[in-house]
């Protein structure tokens, strides 16, 4: 667990936390099974962080892997799951676009780590995390493609494609940067924020909402296609 860091880091993460969960539940069909899953999901990989489970790093295979099973399950879901991708043409897709503007609090808390050394510089704007792009242009995005009550379905599969590639670019440079028996990258400064409280919530609630957010654009976008 770590506890040493100013305030308006721990603020502005657990903001980006229920913004991400908030914005989905908004963007989808409001269901409570979802909001009651997410935080049950969180709360035991917290539970596991805070007890110190995640330290032991060199297990084979890693324990860190159990935070990021979401990640291909969800992918593998969405191509052979009818019922994944009926429910993701169930989002607003205005909405699911809005929510990508979390990427920006997330980098700027991925900054503050950097800076208090608990993540490697690649894993920020200043090396070879560019996803506050997505983020930034993520309401820009919004506005220009649902106005005149029509959607711009180029603009939106353009930057649908772009956001994602984005996505995958940090989370492979996180998997190789945290110390674990599969780390490539950054073994001078390793990525330990994830494997710890609070931010373990990064890897196990933001990105999956984030993936399934880009998932469902794609989706959405083939069936008014």
């Amino acid at each position: 667990m770590i506890t040493n860091l100013p305030l308006y880091v721990y603020g502005t993460f657990f903001v980006a936390v229920l913004f991400s969960i908030l914005q989905f539940y908004r963007a989808g069909t409001k269901s409570k099974l979802f909001i009651i899953g997410i935080v049950f999901w969180g709360i035991v990989h917290s539970i596991l962080a805070i007890s110190g489970f995640y330290d032991r790093t060199q297990t084979i295979p890693p324990r860190f892997i159990l935070v990021i099973l979401p990640i291909p399950a969800i992918i593998f879901a969405t191509i052979f799951s009818k019922k994944m991708r009926h429910w993701l043409h169930t989002f607003n897709l205005k909405q699911i676009t809005y929510l990508h503007t979390v990427r920006i609090l997330v980098e700027i808390v991925l900054y503050w780590l950097f800076l208090e050394k608990y993540i490697p510089e690649i894993l920020t704007f200043e090396g070879h995390n560019f996803d506050i792009l997505a983020g930034i242009t993520a309401p820009i995005v919004a506005l220009v493609a649902f106005r005149n009550n029509t959607i711009n379905k180029p603009l939106l599969l353009t930057w649908n494609v772009i956001s994602l590639l984005l996505l995958f670019n940090v989370i492979i440079y996180a998997i190789l940067s945290t110390p674990t028996a599969l780390q490539q990258v950054a073994f001078n400064q390793p990525n330990i924020a994830v494997m710890k409280f609070p931010f373990l919530l990064l890897p196990a609630v933001i990105v999956p909402i984030v993936l399934i957010s880009n998932l469902a654009g794609f989706i959405l976008l083939q069936k008014k296609g």
